[in-house]
């Protein structure tokens, strides 16, 4: 693919059509709307959406399984292939302790070329790049050959099986390309790091407090298994890395156990959250898993482990794109075009763009912000990444949907 696949005349039309001014009102507005995740209500903040995009000649369309959470379709173009998807999402994770915020959180705040709140990186920064990309593109006047479609969706940020996944399931909605706003700083993510939640259980027997030989403590017992895992998983798991990933990694993100003050505890629980690289499996890693909790238990009389995958989170493996397919050449070509980094990278987080993948839709994650920004207090985006975001995703446009 040359440099430039498209047109220089018909892209620098594009690009003039996008009003900054209006890009920075419409991701402040965003985030002044708390779509916070549970309970996940986007309603308000997909209908400004809707209107935006209404007004710039998309046909719009709501995909909703709960009332509070709809997911926004819109579509622009001749109805015909290529389709060319954009996907981000609405809802985000909740405040957390706001005396932890030096700004008002759902306040929209704009101050030194950077946009405030929760929301404003992840990804509220990106729907508005989005949505301004999208109205350039209709008020251009440009002929498309394909199909553009935008999708703003709920439930991102608790697994997205009422948003995106429901969207990518959807047989009339399949598209040729896709590109999922998260904050990557505009870089070019061509995959993300699978996942699977792991628990571990260790039972044992309860006995009188006062008489702890009686019984078998699945506490004392759960604190051998994590030791095993630090001193003997976790470092394992470092070691393994790929070119575009932060290693293999685990976490230990929830504990419960206990009966009562004066029992000895007969279950002690942990929620493991663990992260795959291309090459690692769910179910490899739940049995890695197992190997080292039971071995750490094996000597003490009393105490049984049990390991599984999470129901709520079964597992995937990461997704990854060919750096040569259609898609990444088109990409690297616009961050070329546009004086942007150029150099591929993955995404280390979970991402919507894996249901479109798994259903064999060619995928990348493209965004504004800082994604070590994310969930934070003080959360932000620079306006200049804002900006570039809505030029790029109008370039891919430009590239994927019209002539040369």
């Amino acid at each position: 693919m040359n440099e430039a696949p498209f047109d220089p005349k018909v892209a620098e039309i594009v690009l003039r059509s996008i009003d900054q001014d209006e890009l920075t009102d419409l991701a402040s507005r965003l985030v002044r709307i708390p779509t916070v995740n549970p309970p996940g209500d986007v309603r308000e903040a997909a209908e400004l959406c809707a209107r935006f995009l209404d007004r710039a000649g998309f046909a719009i369309e709501f995909d909703a399984a709960e009332p509070m959470k709809p997911n926004l379709i819109a579509r622009y173009g001749s109805g015909a292939p290529p389709v060319l998807l954009w996907n981000s999402h609405l809802d985000v994770v909740p405040v957390g302790e706001e005396t932890a915020w030096t700004v008002p959180p759902f306040a929209g705040l704009v101050r030194d070329g950077k946009l405030y709140g929760r929301g404003s990186c992840d990804i509220k920064g990106g729907v508005a790049a989005q949505l301004a990309a999208a109205a350039a593109i209709a008020r251009s006047g440009i002929d498309l050959r394909g199909t553009l479609i935008v999708t703003e969706v709920a439930d991102e940020e608790v697994g997205g099986q009422l948003g995106a996944k429901r969207i990518a399931e959807r047989d009339d909605l399949r598209p040729d390309y896709v590109l999922v706003a998260e904050p990557t700083a505009n870089r070019i993510c061509i995959g993300e790091r699978g996942g699977v939640g792991i628990r571990v259980t260790v039972f044992g027997r309860t006995a009188h407090g006062a008489l702890p030989w009686e019984g078998a403590n699945a506490i004392e017992g759960m604190a051998r298994v994590i030791t095993a895992f630090q001193h003997e998983l976790w470092p394992r798991l470092a070691a393994r890395r790929h070119p575009y990933f932060a290693p293999a990694s685990a976490t230990i993100s929830l504990i419960q156990g206990g009966v009562k003050t004066n029992v000895v505890p007969d279950r002690c629980s942990i929620y493991i959250d663990r992260r795959l690289i291309p090459g690692e499996q769910p179910e490899e890693a739940v049995a890695e898993v197992r190997e080292v909790a039971q071995r750490a238990l094996e000597e003490v009389p009393g105490l049984r482990v049990v390991v599984e995958a999470a129901p709520e989170w079964p597992g995937r493996p990461a997704i990854l794109q060919p750096e040569d397919s259609p898609l990444v050449r088109t990409m690297t070509a616009v961050n070329a075009y546009l004086g942007l980094d150029t150099t591929l990278t993955g995404f280390s987080m979970g991402t919507d763009g894996r249901f479109f993948a798994a259903r064999g839709c060619p995928t990348l994650i493209y965004g504004p912000g800082d994604p070590r920004l994310a969930h934070q207090p003080d959360e932000w985006v620079s306006l200049d990444e804002l900006v570039d975001c809505a030029r790029a995703y109008a370039l891919a446009a430009v590239a994927l949907l019209t002539r040369p």
